[in-house]
């Protein structure tokens, strides 16, 4: 699948979701937020993996969340079925997991985006610097950075920059046509290498303001770190799109949920190849075998 929509500037789009409950025995259900529903549900909650390039996007790995009352009760983790050494691990760190077993497979990808779940993780921002891999994160207000001038929150910085400065740019086309804000960027200073920068969106509407942690081994421009941005997006889509879908196989397999919706994209973008090689079937078939999840019952 990464070979077929092969990108040197793709984006890998980490983001989580949930599915709602009902009872106590499905593998990481609890109370907690899901964006499903937009509220405190009893759900389980699965941290995704998405590659987004020119020629489309398509879940790549995907993490099940397992909170602490579930590994602080080994009773209760064997009855489902977990294993001995199943540990609590955060949402970044599901996500560091994820991109290290993607990038150690041989595939590349020159960004990570997320949301400030991941931003305001520190670990993984240094993780994927290690790797060399570049990041727009998104952060909260109160998030702290520091310039040339010292140390100051996200807000407060955005504070001094002139509504003027900002640049208008698309951050990608959405439903309704492009999805215009204006940008502005300020440089932070780190002594470790690369180019690190605090990334400011207005919306030009409602003048509310986002913000993000920006990394590059190189520099880069504006334009870049805006299209970046613009690819959490793609996640959303694909939630949206993949919500109770299924797709029956060739093989006779019918793939569910978030899975399905990928298979099946993947696999019609795969029947239109115009060019019927061995290696084309190939790749089919490994698509087709790849299961990405059922129903739990």
């Amino acid at each position: 699948m990464v070979e077929h929509l092969h990108d040197d500037q793709a984006v890998l789009v980490v983001d989580e979701t949930g599915d709602v409950k009902k009872g106590t025995g499905t593998v990481g259900v609890q109370r907690q937020y899901t964006g499903t529903a937009g509220r405190i549900e009893n759900a389980h909650v699965a941290v995704y993996l998405v590659y987004a390039g020119r020629r489309g996007h398509a879940a790549v790995d995907r993490e099940l969340y397992i909170p602490r009352s579930w590994t602080s009760d080994p009773d209760r983790c064997r009855a489902a079925g977990l294993g001995e050494e199943t540990g609590f691990a955060t949402k970044p760190e599901l996500a560091a997991r994820m991109v290290a077993r993607f990038l150690d497979a041989g595939h590349r990808a020159a960004w990570l985006a997320g949301d400030e779940v991941y931003g305001g993780n520190p670990t993984l921002r240094t993780a994927l610097e290690e790797r060399g891999t570049g990041y727009v994160l998104a952060v909260v207000c109160t998030h702290k950075v520091t310039t040339s001038a010292g140390k100051f929150r996200a807000d407060a910085l955005a504070k001094k920059v002139p509504t003027r400065a900002g640049q208008k740019l698309s951050a990608g086309a959405g439903a309704k046509g492009h999805r215009f804000y204006d940008w502005a960027v300020i440089d932070l200073v780190d002594p470790r290498p690369g180019n690190r920068q605090l990334l400011i969106r207005r919306n030009r509407s409602t003048g509310e303001l986002a913000y993000y942690r920006c990394y590059s081994p190189a520099p880069v421009p504006l334009t870049t770190l805006v299209r970046v941005a613009g690819s959490r997006w793609r996640v959303e889509e694909f939630f949206q799109s993949g919500k109770g879908s299924s797709v029956r196989l060739p093989c006779g397999e019918t793939v569910w949920g978030m899975g399905g919706c990928t298979l099946r994209i993947v696999v019609l973008r795969l029947r239109r190849s115009r060019r019927r090689t061995d290696g084309h079937y190939q790749r089919q078939r490994r698509l087709e075998q790849w299961r990405l999840g059922r129903p739990h019952r």
